[in-house]
């Protein structure tokens, strides 16, 4: 293994993914580029839309299996950018570009792993696979193609984690809250006005807490973000919606706080997705600890990413920082793609895991 030409041919292949726009839902670009640099590597490939995945060659149905997933698609470029995001300027070892680190830099990270493992048998199978629409958790991503693939039995997710290992992530779940009164006029002792009633719910969402918290995610966290009502400035409100971002832990499934929330607001509290539940792998899996081997400290992440649409068990790791996605200026340090391949191949080289 020469780690410095799987750099060098990762910054390129990376480079390129950043200088082909691929907003989610809009990825078919860098669905193409990834595609043929696969191909011309003599591996074949599937495709589903957008997302395009890989098997090992030696694929065997009595072997356990391990996918290797992170995703193309990047949010729109937010104000602020000095550098253009779609550019791939190089600098002082950073790669500044749109998607560089959120997840650019893990694609090409996993691809090449992959590519270096598959050279020699492994006591599994090994699939990679570049989703789309991880942003915007779209139904077209993953969760079109994991049906498609062979059972899965862990998976390792590409993230900006600083290559440290997130064992466990929050879920979540969008409710619009609907509460009703009745329109009157102002000036006037009349009408039930439905901002009032909402306070009592907004008030509960904002300090109640569910008793079950978590180790590692710590308590389901309920935040009010969004709420209109009434038309003009003499008239009672008869009605009012609030939106709740609720970030569960993996003490409860979307479906058990709904059913909770519902029975204590007054309001009519609509679920938009009961798809994205927590998720959480045990310390004791063989994976978790290979990694912890490697000097590598566990943690929870209270961010999303399409873990949330596995069944299976799974982890976040990947090179960069979570605090540069989704900013102006974001990057990735090519020593940090370079440490991310070598350990990636260490951690998954002749690992035994278990078939689920």
């Amino acid at each position: 293994m020469n780690i410095d030409i799987l750099t060098n041919e990762a910054v390129e292949l990376l480079q390129k993914l950043i200088q082909t726009p691929s907003i989610s839902r809009e990825e078919q670009g860098a669905a193409d580029v990834l595609q043929q640099f696969i191909e011309n590597c003599g591996i074949s490939t599937w495709r589903d839309g957008n997302n395009v995945w890989c098997l090992a060659p030696d694929y065997d149905a009595n072997k356990p299996t391990i996918l290797l997933n992170s995703h193309i698609d990047t949010v729109k470029p937010v104000n602020g950018w000095t550098y253009a995001p779609f550019e791939a300027t190089i600098e002082n070892d950073c790669i500044y570009g749109l998607g560089s680190n959120d997840a650019g830099a893990s694609v090409v990270c996993l691809l090449q792993s992959f590519r270096e493992l598959i050279k020699k048998e492994q006591p599994y199978n090994l699939i990679f696979l570049a989703s789309c629409e991880e942003e915007v958790s779209g139904k077209n991503g993953i969760e079109k193609v994991l049906p498609q693939l062979p059972p899965i039995d862990v998976a390792l997710v590409g993230e900006p984690t600083g290559m440290q290992p997130a064992i466990a992530e929050k879920g979540l779940m969008v409710l619009d809250v609907t509460v009703h009164g009745r329109s009157g006029h102002a000036a006037r002792n009349e009408g039930d006005n439905a901002i009032y009633k909402a306070i009592k719910d907004i008030s509960w969402f904002q300090n109640f807490e569910f008793p079950e918290k978590s180790q590692l995610l710590g308590p389901v966290k309920m935040t009010v973000t969004i709420i209109n009502s009434g038309t003009q400035h003499n008239v009672i409100p008869d009605q009012c919606v609030f939106t709740v971002d609720i970030r569960s832990n993996e003490k409860y499934t979307n479906e058990e706080i709904y059913d909770f929330v519902s029975k204590h607001i007054a309001g009519n509290a609509q679920a938009r997705s009961f798809r994205l539940n927590s998720s959480c792998i045990p310390e004791t899996h063989p994976l978790v600890q290979r990694i912890v081997q490697q000097g590598r400290t566990p943690f929870g992440s209270p961010t999303l990413s399409d873990q949330a649409l596995m069944r299976f068990p799974s982890l976040k790791m990947g090179p960069g920082d979570s605090a540069r996605s989704h900013t102006a200026n974001e990057y990735i340090k090519i020593g940090e793609i370079k440490e991310a391949i070598g350990l990636y191949i260490e951690i998954l080289d002749q690992i035994k895991i278990q078939n689920n």
